[in-house]
């Protein structure tokens, strides 16, 4: 159901949405590798604009009435817990029937920074715009979101494989799995790139998560401002594959274990593996 909204209607968020929306901020929630994070909702400001300009078009934001500001502490798989955690957000806001936009960069000297004390050891690699959508877009929200081809998803073949990514994984063969990938296959990403891929073991008791690098991306960026937007949608990721398998019943782990499956296609790397428990 959620969709990445621009313009917001100008009321304020409800007291008691609010209310359920810092409570989940408060919890201290984290991603599968434990990443110190922090989250905190936070009124828009004008200056606010000044932050967002950098990030071009994406930055276009009218209305909203507020920001989910969040950092995390720098760490191996800091982005990835920081994606994970913020998708479980974003979810809630969704729950809770209020629009949202994932607007990732670099905002380390901002009113964002400002806002949540953004402390040495730590990065603010994206925030979220959160209130209520408007009843339609804006022209300009129309463009950006024609030019990401917003509606768009890749082919299940180009992006789950069996055993090695010579062999396609079809949804019949994933099974009670299907569900699961399909969810992710739908999830939001940097520029609706849809870097994931996953390579199911041969036993079907894994599933491995590749990271496939769009050039112009993360740490190939020649963006001063932009932060590993890619390794951010791995935590996207790793989100929805995580909660639909609760939601059916299909309990399993993230672990670190990589897989043993040959060369690698050019841009791949691996990140973790779902281990059915």
């Amino acid at each position: 159901m959620r969709s990445s909204w621009r313009t917001y209607r100008a009321d304020p968020i409800e007291p008691e949405k609010r209310r359920v929306v810092e409570q989940w901020l408060s919890s201290s929630p984290t991603g599968p590798f434990g990443t110190p994070l922090r989250f905190e909702l936070v009124a828009a400001t004008a200056d606010d604009q000044n932050a967002l300009r950098g990030l071009g078009t994406y930055g276009f934001i009218r209305g909203t009435p507020g920001f989910i500001v969040g950092t995390a502490r720098r760490a191996a798989r800091d982005m990835e817990d920081f994606g994970y955690a913020m998708e479980q957000i974003i979810l809630l806001a969704t729950d809770l029937e209020l629009g949202t936009c994932w607007l990732g960069g670099t905002f380390t000297k901002s009113t964002f920074a400002e806002k949540i004390m953004l402390r040495e050891e730590e990065t603010l690699p994206a925030v979220v715009a959160i209130g209520h959508a408007a009843a339609n877009r804006g022209a300009v929200e129309k463009l950006i979101r024609w030019g990401a081809k917003a509606k768009m998803r890749r082919p299940w073949e180009g992006l789950f494989f069996s055993s090695t990514f010579k062999q396609p994984l079809s949804m019949e063969a994933a099974g009670d799995f299907a569900t699961v990938l399909e969810m992710v296959r739908i999830g939001p990403s940097a520029s609706n790139r849809q870097p994931w891929r996953f390579v199911r073991s041969q036993d079907g008791r894994r599933y491995h998560l590749f990271l496939r690098r769009t050039p112009g991306y993360g740490r190939d960026a020649k963006y001063i401002r932009v932060a590993d937007l890619q390794r951010l949608d791995m935590g996207i990721a790793m989100c929805h594959f995580s909660l639909t398998s609760a939601q059916l019943g299909l309990s399993g782990i993230w672990k670190d274990a990589e897989p043993n499956i040959g060369a690698l296609p050019d841009h791949h790397e691996y990140v973790a593996t779902w281990e059915i428990e």
